[in-house]
């Protein structure tokens, strides 16, 4: 099993930045994909940003040109820098590593990090 372990998130007002972090532990594989998903309150799960092993990006269109992901594999660690943050961006941000093994994809999640955007 891989455990994600959350940070950084917090109340921030309209235009201030924050940086999550995600550490992982367990059986990880240098070669995993890490990214960060944002919880509806209807438990849908939205693409915020992934990364590969090979730095490779890919972001929802809402957070293009303002947040950044980047990852420490010496670390076991992704970063998600936030910036010009606005009350859409509010909410329960979930760090994710997947895998495909034997053609199987395996997902595994944290339990997430609360961000407010708020005045």
């Amino acid at each position: 099993q891989v455990q994600l372990v959350e940070s950084g998130g917090g109340l921030v007002a309209p235009g201030g930045s924050l940086r999550l972090s995600c550490v992982a532990s367990g059986a990880i594989l240098r070669t995993d994909t890490m990214g960060w998903y944002r919880q509806a309150p209807d438990d849908a799960r939205e693409l915020i940003a992934t990364i590969t092993s090979g730095g490779a990006t890919l972001y929802g269109n809402h957070v293009k040109g303002r947040f950044t992901i980047s990852r420490d594999n010496v670390k076991n660690t992704v970063y998600l820098q936030m910036n010009s943050l606005n009350s859409e961006d509010t909410g329960l941000y979930i760090c994710n590593r997947w895998r495909l093994q034997n053609g199987q994809r395996y997902d595994f999640w944290g339990q997430g990090s609360q961000v407010t955007v708020s005045s």
